[in-house]
C-alpha cells in the first residue's frame, strides 16, 4: 500500500484522528480555548445512575467543542510529587468497595497520550514532574468521563495532586498549564468542594438537597467567594470558621476545586450547577469555566 494511501485510511479512523490532531496542537498549532470543568463526582454509582447530576454532566459534554485530550486531576491520586500518567492505554481503577457487581464491570477504555503527559510535565518546570505508567483512571476520573465522553474516545491522562503541599502551591501550579486550553485539551477536576463522609446521613441519601446547617453554611460562603473571584478565604480554607472545618476536613476532594480555579481568566464566564447537597455533608457543586 502507498503511504499516502495508508494515511489516507488511518485518518478514516475516528481514534487516530483524535490523536494526530493533538500531536498538531501540542506543536504549536492554535484552537478555540477550551473550557475548564470542575465536577463534583460524589458515589461512585452515579457512573451507572440517571440522575439530575449525571444528566447535567451528559449535557455538558454535548454543549462544549470536542477535545482533543482530557487532563484529569481526580481527588483519587494522592502522591508524593506531581506526576502524570503516561501509558498508552490507562486501565479501569475500581478503587472502592461494598458496591454492586455492576458497578466493578464498568470500563472506560479511553487511550492514554504520552505527548501530552510530557507536555504537561515540561510547562510544570523548574517544578519536576514524573511520567507514570502504573496507576491509570481512577473512580474519580472515569465516573464522570462514562457521561460526558460514552465513546471512551478521547485520550485521557491523569494528573496526580502533591498532598504533601499547600492549598496556594496547587493553586499556582495550575497556572502553569494554561496554555493547553487553547491546544484542544479540556482539564478537569474531579471532587466534591463539602465531603465529610463520617458525617454523612445515608439513610436520608434520597432526601432532596439534604444538607446539615454548617454544610449550608459553608456552600453558600465558598459559591460567593468562586463568583467574586475572591481567592483568599478559599485558600485558607481551613482557618475560616467552624462550617468550613466540618465541610472540609481532609483536603483531597477540594484540591481538584483549585486547580480549576487557577485555570480561571478575567474573561472566562462562570457556570455553577449540580449545586445540591446529598446527605447531608456532601456536595455536589459543579463548575464550568469558560
Amino acid at each position: 500500500m502507498k503511504r499516502k494511501t495508508f494515511l489516507s485510511t488511518l485518518s478514516a479512523i475516528p481514534m487516530f484522528n483524535s490523536l494526530n490532531t493533538l500531536d498538531g496542537l501540542l506543536e504549536g498549532q492554535k484552537t478555540e480555548k477550551m473550557p475548564v470543568l470542575f465536577l463534583g463526582h460524589g458515589s461512585p454509582m452515579n457512573a451507572i445512575e440517571d440522575n439530575i447530576f449525571t444528566q447535567k454532566i451528559k449535557e455538558i459534554g454535548k454543549t462544549i467543542p470536542k477535545p482533543s485530550a482530557v487532563l484529569c486531576v481526580s481527588a483519587h491520586w494522592l502522591t508524593r510529587g506531581t506526576h502524570f500518567t503516561a501509558m498508552q492505554n490507562p486501565r479501569t481503577i475500581h478503587d472502592f468497595g461494598g458496591f454492586p457487581h455492576e458497578l466493578f464491570n464498568v470500563q472506560y477504555p479511553a487511550p492514554g497520550n504520552k505527548k501530552l503527559a510530557e507536555e504537561s510535565q515540561t510547562l510544570l518546570k523548574p517544578i519536576e514532574a514524573g511520567l507514570d505508567l502504573e496507576w491509570g483512571l481512577d473512580h474519580g476520573a472515569w465516573s464522570v468521563l462514562v457521561h460526558l465522553f460514552p465513546k471512551s474516545d478521547v485520550p485521557v491522562v491523569q494528573m496526580s495532586i502533591d498532598y504533601n503541599k499547600p492549598a496556594a502551591y496547587h493553586f499556582e501550579l495550575s497556572k502553569k498549564l494554561q496554555s493547553l486550553r487553547n491546544k484542544g485539551v479540556l482539564i478537569i477536576g474531579s471532587g466534591n468542594i463539602i465531603h465529610n463522609l463520617g458525617k454523612a446521613d445515608f439513610r436520608n441519601l434520597a432526601k432532596p438537597n439534604h444538607g446539615f446547617d454548617w454544610a449550608k453554611e459553608a456552600q453558600l460562603s465558598i459559591n460567593k467567594h468562586i463568583l467574586e473571584q475572591n481567592m483568599a478565604p478559599l485558600l485558607a480554607f481551613n482557618s475560616q470558621s467552624a462550617a468550613y472545618n466540618l465541610s472540609i476536613p481532609t483536603p483531597d476532594h477540594y484540591y481538584p476545586l483549585l486547580y480549576c480555579l487557577g485555570l480561571r481568566e478575567k474573561s472566562d464566564k462562570l457556570e455553577i450547577f449540580n449545586d445540591l447537597l446529598v446527605a447531608g455533608s456532601l456536595s455536589m457543586t459543579s463548575l464550568k469555566i469558560g
